[in-house]
């Protein structure tokens, strides 16, 4: 009988399916993720080196690409007066529509943590803003603010706000007032079901400690539930932060037919950045496109900075969350062994046996060894 050699070597084709398997199985899931970069790519990428070009040249909307410039459109930015007061109208309006947008929804937060009612209900009610339009929400407002709306007539019957016609629409501080109200009816129930969320992951062991000790709700509300969501806490901050700096539809709709025009008021009393670049650019104002997009530039050098603040904070602060954790896991800890003892001990006493505490036998055997 022949045998076959040791050194012949059984050669085995791999058929197309093989292939086709093995190649769909490397490539697929880079085929998965591309849509994501090729979009990113055309809608992100290019218009920000695109802008870069732009912000260098002498760029009109009309006439299109002309000399370059250099730094020119930047220099000639920064010497404007309407970008310094459109930049503080921006402050102002993210200070009276941030500020309150986090109180509230802290305290909206704290009501829905408890045992309500209907809470689904309430939860998804708090959401109900957020989902509207903010265009009509910014045409809502400003005709409730307007001179013949809901607000003005019945506090001038009150005897304030006497001198104008339309208060909130002359006055540069009433103005901001009003725009940070829209701000805090958009987002003020959208920050609350996050702030829900991290509350409903601090453990609830921490609360019966503190309630054992004696802690009342304000005291637990900030000794335990305010370190238990801090991360959250910067997360909205930051982007709470970013997201008010880009203020843009409700200046823009607040008086979009009145004396203002959509272009900031009539003495550009709520101009913000983003409005002031977008009129700069492609409003009534000038055909100024090198300029709207060296304003863009300065604009986001300005978030980076406020980015950075809010990473220098987190970082300052997290020694103090670690702390935070070491002592949540200790008091855990505690709360255990002493529901344990005390439920020993009843149980030890109707027995009538005696229990010792588990800190009392640790000791004895220390001082035994």
């Amino acid at each position: 009988m022949a045998s076959t050699p040791a050194s012949a070597r059984v050669i085995r084709r791999v058929g197309w399916g093989q292939q086709l398997s093995r190649w769909d199985f490397k490539v697929a899931p880079y085929l998965y993720v591309s849509p994501f970069f090729i979009l990113f790519a055309i809608f992100g990428v290019f218009p920000l080196f695109f802008n870069i070009v732009v912000a260098l040249h002498d760029w009109h909307r009309r006439a299109g690409m002309g000399d370059f410039v250099g730094i020119d459109n930047f220099t000639w930015v920064l010497q404007q007066p309407l970008f310094w007061r459109s930049l503080e109208n921006t402050f102002s309006i993210f200070l009276w529509g941030g500020v309150p947008q986090l109180v509230l929804a802290l305290l909206i937060a704290v009501v829905l943590d408890q045992n309500l009612r209907a809470r689904t209900f309430w939860r998804m009610s708090v959401l109900v803003p957020f989902v509207v339009m903010p265009v009509a929400t910014a045409m809502i407002f400003g005709q409730v603010f307007g001179q013949f709306g809901l607000l003005v007539p019945n506090l001038q019957d009150m005897g304030l706000l006497t001198g104008l016609n339309s208060p909130f629409f002359q006055d540069r501080l009433l103005s901001h007032i009003a725009i940070g109200s829209m701000v805090v009816f958009r987002w003020t129930g959208y920050n609350a079901l996050i702030f829900l969320a991290a509350m409903q992951a601090v453990p609830r062991e921490l609360y019966e400690a503190a309630t054992v000790d004696g802690a009342s709700r304000f005291r637990q509300f900030f000794s335990v539930t305010i370190p238990g969501i801090r991360p959250t806490m910067i997360f909205v901050i930051l982007t709470m932060t970013i997201g008010g700096l880009q203020i843009f539809d409700e200046a823009r709709m607040f008086d979009g037919s009145g004396t203002g025009g959509g272009q900031g008021g009539a003495d550009n009393q709520w101009t913000t950045i983003v409005l002031y670049l977008f009129n700069l650019g492609f409003g009534d104002w000038q055909d100024r496109l090198g300029q709207a997009a060296a304003v863009g530039w300065i604009f986001a050098f300005i978030i980076a900075i406020v980015s950075l603040i809010n990473f220098l904070f987190t970082r300052s602060i997290s020694s103090s969350k670690a702390t935070v954790g070491r002592a949540s896991r200790a008091q855990h800890k505690a709360v255990v062994a002493r529901l344990r003892t005390e439920a020993a001990s009843s149980q030890g006493n109707a027995l009538g046996v005696g229990v010792v505490a588990p800190a009392e036998i640790d000791t004895k055997k220390r001082g035994d060894r």
